[in-house]
């Protein structure tokens, strides 16, 4: 009975057997370091340093944690090891999500900055 729960056990396992303590620990530190990383550029560039809030900080912010999004999403949700079709398609969702917050902000802001000069 037990012969029949390890030749499951060893399908589950071979689909994920990049997935090392190695690669896991590999990963936690490339996300400590990115996360150290927008620490340092809050408390020492931008609280006490020449970078200013703006644009500019907030842009880095966004692209640091779309890298770690990255990593958390590849290797600790396994999407790495998927296949390409459900990958696109996931990608495809993500592009409408972020593409229909764009359009809500613009149209926030126009609507702000309409029925301020109506109302204000």
């Amino acid at each position: 009975m037990s012969g029949n729960n390890t030749s499951v056990e060893h399908g589950h396992e071979g689909q994920h057997a990049d997935m090392s303590k190695k690669l896991i620990w590999k990963v936690f530190f490339y996300l400590l370091a990115i996360t150290c990383l927008e620490f340092f550029i809050a408390l020492v560039l931008v609280y006490n340093g020449p970078l200013e809030k703006g644009p500019l900080v907030n842009f880095i912010y966004v692209v640091l944690t779309l890298v770690k999004a990255y990593f958390i999403v590849a290797y600790f949700m396994h999407l790495k090891f998927e296949r390409m079709g459900f990958i696109i398609i996931t990608l495809i969702v993500f592009v409408f999500i972020i593409y229909f917050i764009i359009l809500l902000l613009t149209e926030g802001s126009y609507l702000h900055t309409h029925l301020h000069h109506t109302f204000g």
